[in-house]
């Protein structure tokens, strides 16, 4: 039985309240009906194309039906005409992939971590920067007053540290917590979107080597990108090229991981996190992505963030 995730999406905030009409107004009549904005129409808007094929395919439906009255002597429509009038509809407009559908879910809470060597960089792009004067990474916002879950090697030796939210707003963000074991670092922002949402946590307990995950995050600082997969592996180990440290319990996967995915979330296609990806074994200097990731379960997480575990 799946455990109960340990935190669910923040809702957005309330619309302040409109302010009363002043005497010198008059007084305006209440609208028959309002249609609330709220979870479905969100969940309308984000899933049009589906739910126009859906509702084509029922549309067919109802006219096989109505001919069937029409003519009584006509064959009876079976269950293979209404599969077969399904299949065609949803054929013209497919169904998003549950790949796609887990990625647009985490999406809202992913970020780009930048861990800047010199005080006086702003943290905006420059083509002249040299690469080792900043280190690129991924994070994942797991409450929404700016706590974000990274890897403790995207930010180690920073002099500053800049995080990018989903929807372009830029922060400072200060080291809170870390857990050098696990390789895990928590940061808070100073300045948050508007409309920033968490991420869902969810247990390991019943994850299974075949399951589908991806990783989203910004390889190479190209991003957010999503690359899908399935876990590979459990309670994996993993020793650093210099042999300076040994990472245990991790989940072995196969979605492709690459320098600066580092920190970014492993994610069910429920769009729930599992883990945090923190390496990939490539015994070559090449350091690339060769099928063999490696990420922190979210339980070790939970515990650098000083939260209580599943």
């Amino acid at each position: 039985m799946k455990k109960a995730p340990l935190y669910s999406r923040s809702p957005r905030r309330p619309e302040p309240p409109a302010a009363a009409p002043t005497p010198a107004d008059p007084p305006q009549a209440a609208p028959a009906s309002a249609a609330p904005v709220g979870r479905w129409q969100r969940f309308g808007q984000r899933h049009a194309a589906p739910l126009w094929a859906l509702a084509g395919a029922f549309l067919a439906l109802a006219l096989l039906l109505g001919l069937q009255r029409l003519h009584p002597g006509a064959r009876p429509v079976t269950q293979d005409d209404i599969d077969a009038a399904v299949r065609r509809t949803l054929e013209k407009e497919p169904l998003p992939s549950e790949a796609a559908k887990a990625y647009e879910a985490i999406l809202p809470s992913v970020v780009r971590v930048i861990g800047l060597m010199d005080e006086n960089d702003t943290g905006e792009d420059n083509p002249e920067q040299r690469a080792m004067e900043r280190s690129l990474g991924t994070g994942v916002v797991i409450i929404d007053n700016g706590t974000i879950l990274t890897n403790l090697h995207v930010v180690s030796g920073a002099k500053k540290v800049r995080v990018r939210f989903a929807n372009g707003h830029e922060s400072d963000a200060a080291l809170v917590g870390a857990q050098p074991e696990n390789d895990l670092a928590v940061l808070r922002a100073s300045s948050l979107p508007d409309d920033l949402e968490a991420a869902t946590m969810r247990s390991t307990g019943d994850l299974r080597p075949g399951d589908h995950v991806i990783a989203v995050g910004h390889p190479f600082g190209i991003g957010p990108s999503v690359s899908y997969g399935v876990v590979s592996g459990m309670k994996r180990e993993f020793r650093s090229p210099e042999g300076e440290k040994t990472l245990s319990n991790l989940i072995q996967f196969d979605a492709a991981a690459n320098p600066g995915n580092s920190g970014g979330p492993l994610v069910t296609m429920d769009g729930q996190v599992v883990g945090i990806v923190t390496a990939i074994l490539n015994p070559s200097e090449q350091r690339t992505f060769i099928g063999i990731g490696f990420a922190v379960p979210i339980e070790n997480a939970a515990n650098a963030a000083g939260m209580h575990p599943f």
